[in-house]
């Protein structure tokens, strides 16, 4: 179904292309025939959307360049101070019932589906990335609370999050861990009254510390006395900056500090700070050390955490789509009014410039953007309509296939956007010339902002280990085999299309079989550290593959479609199949000798 698009008001994305992967191939408006969704339509699904941009454009935006200019401070009193815009776009959003959309009715939300609540969000990360960012971490951390809290923990943490009123963090790194999460060493220690007192240093924590709401509840990983070393030793903890009494009123301040704020190249307005539980500062209940409430079970930790850290991971490939989605609009209006040089083979120095558009090796640049972000977009958009499927389809095996669907596409929903939409702010930048990095135009902030995300989450590194150390062979390789099955039968579906779907089918379906043989090669491998050690160039290799698969996805759809959209649309693909798409021969010839190096470098010839 189609819906008539609003007039586009920015450059922060293209509505048309959202209510193209919306209405016309990912069929959104079919969700409303299930129970959960039977209250919307296309209507307010739109209406959603509206509303997103108007309050993107008006509140968000406004102020991007400000917050990353003004980056918070430590005040006299040692409160985190935030330019004043930020509380009133987060009010905004708040008040227009967006926190709490996606959430079920017992929670004041409106069981808006995901997929169109992803699609929301994209309008404010795409105007503001670190304001949206407090959002996010309170909506994440609402929801790992109510997969895995017990009841009095929901309604005293939980609910006032969805509200807006409490905001929420993941603590996990620390200063000399990182991203090697079994070597943390902050620890929680049993009370009498059932309660822990948590103590340790958490290092990175964004959004830690600030005055937006009453309250900031931080998820923490720490060890406890009865549990063994490692990642099994590890369990998680709800640490409310202020304690919540019982009536759900505010209570004293909790022993937790804020020892300092990380000054990062981009994403400034959020704050992102070093953080100590326990060190006696202000003693509640008489005693130091910060007091924390378990979630789940002893040992736990991990399983709870992950619920939070896998929607973390689709959000920061959000995230990173929606910045290089907008870089790519910015270049593309800067690049139809810069005027500057001739058409090629005009001789005559006296006849009139050009806007730079019309220089292939533009077009070019502009083209490889549109290839990046409109994948991308579509690979994040699918996933979180199997959000959705898990939540609603009427059957076990459906909601059962859209989860590990969903499980074997995580890390390279994250790590495609911010690889590739970074490479897209590149090449804005690069189409602005000597302006694009100068702070007269936004590329500049826009690039800085989306190369945290690379790193946001887990490195590249973490994802592959976690793609081909895990995911590709859970259950025995089911959910790799499932999705393989999924691609080919796109890759079917276009051969029996003439011209041109019918021969990026064939160019697809050549990179899904070297896809299998390499997967299977290097499960098969009797060497584990060597098939192992260019796990990140499987990674990247299969993006390239599930990338085009999702833009062969929508050539099926613009099939015999002819407009300036469609034909731009076919175009994208055409690049992403012939520019990019050919690199993953050289990826897969690497990883199926299992490439030693990287192994057999001597640290000291470096």
């Amino acid at each position: 179904m189609t819906t008539t698009p609003v007039r586009q008001t920015s450059h922060l994305l293209s509505r048309r292309d959202l209510d193209f992967m919306l209405y016309e191939w990912l069929h959104v408006v079919d969700l409303t025939t299930r129970s959960r969704f039977q209250e919307h339509s296309a209507e307010t699904f739109s209406a959603v959307l509206d509303l997103s941009e108007q309050l993107a454009v008006r509140k968000f935006a406004p102020h991007n360049r400000e917050g990353d200019l003004r980056e918070p401070v430590v005040g006299s009193e040692g409160r985190v101070e935030l330019i004043p815009a930020v509380r009133e776009a987060i009010d905004a959003y708040i008040a227009a019932g967006l926190q709490a959309a996606s959430f079920d009715h017992a929670y004041g939300g409106m069981r808006l589906p995901v997929t169109v609540q992803k699609a929301s969000s994209l309008w404010f990360t795409a105007a503001n990335a670190s304001t949206t960012g407090y959002l996010f971490l309170a909506s994440a951390a609402a929801n790992l609370l109510v997969a895995h809290a017990d009841a009095d923990m929901v309604d005293r943490y939980a609910r006032p999050m969805i509200e807006g009123r409490f905001f929420g963090t993941m603590c996990l790194s620390e200063p000399e861990a990182g991203s090697s999460l079994a070597d943390i060493t902050t620890r929680a220690k049993l009370q009498d009254d059932g309660t822990y007192r948590v103590r340790g240093t958490k290092m990175w924590i964004s959004a830690g510390d600030h005055e937006l709401g009453e309250n900031i509840i931080h998820l923490v990983l720490a060890r406890t006395g009865g549990t063994g070393s490692g990642i099994k030793g590890i369990s998680l903890f709800a640490v409310p900056k202020y304690l919540v009494e019982s009536d759900g009123s505010i209570g004293e301040r909790n022993d937790v500090v804020l020892l300092g704020l990380n000054h990062k190249m981009g994403n400034r307005g959020t704050t992102n700070t070093v953080l100590g539980f326990g060190d006696g500062t202000h003693r509640p209940r008489g005693e130091a050390g910060a007091v924390g409430y378990l979630i789940g079970a002893e040992g736990n930790g991990l399983a709870c955490m992950f619920h939070m850290m896998n929607e973390a991971r689709i959000a920061v490939g959000s995230g990173a789509v929606s910045l290089g989605y907008t870089g790519y609009l910015k270049s593309l209006a800067y690049a139809k009014t810069r005027l500057q040089g001739r058409r090629a083979g005009e001789q005559n120095p006296s006849s009139p410039r050009v806007p730079i558009i019309e220089h292939a090796d533009v077009r070019r640049m502009l083209l490889a953007q549109k290839s990046y972000v409109e994948g991308s977009l579509a690979l994040i958009l699918y996933c979180a309509r199997l959000v959705d499927e898990q939540a609603s389809a009427p059957d076990e095996a459906e909601r059962d296939r859209a989860r590990m669907l969903l499980d074997v596409l995580t890390p390279i929903a994250k790590s495609f956007p911010a690889q590739w939409c970074l490479a897209a702010n590149d090449l804005a930048i690069q189409v602005h010339g000597g302006y694009g990095y100068t702070r007269d135009f936004d590329v500049e902030q826009h690039y800085r902002d989306n190369r945290l995300n690379q790193i946001h989450e887990g490195t590249h590194g973490v994802q592959g280990l976690d793609l081909l150390g895990r995911k590709v062979r859970v259950n025995g390789g089911r959910a790799f085999r499932m999705l393989i099955d999924s691609m080919r039968q796109t890759a079917l579906s276009a051969r029996g299309r003439d011209g041109e779907p019918a021969v990026l089918a064939e160019l697809l379906e050549r990179r899904i079989d070297r896809l299998v043989v390499t997967t299977e090669t290097l499960s098969r491998s009797a060497d584990r550290e060597a098939a192992m050690a260019n796990s990140s160039v499987y990674l990247e290799a299969m993006g390239h593959v599930v990338i085009a698969w999702l833009w062969l996805e929508q050539v099926v759809v613009a099939a015999g479609k002819v407009d300036d959209f469609y034909n731009g649309k076919r175009a994208a693909a055409r690049y992403f199949f012939h520019y990019e798409l050919p690199r993953t021969d050289h990826q897969f010839d690497l990883l199926c000798r299992c490439d030693r190096t990287t192994l057999d470098l001597d640290p000291e010839w470096l």
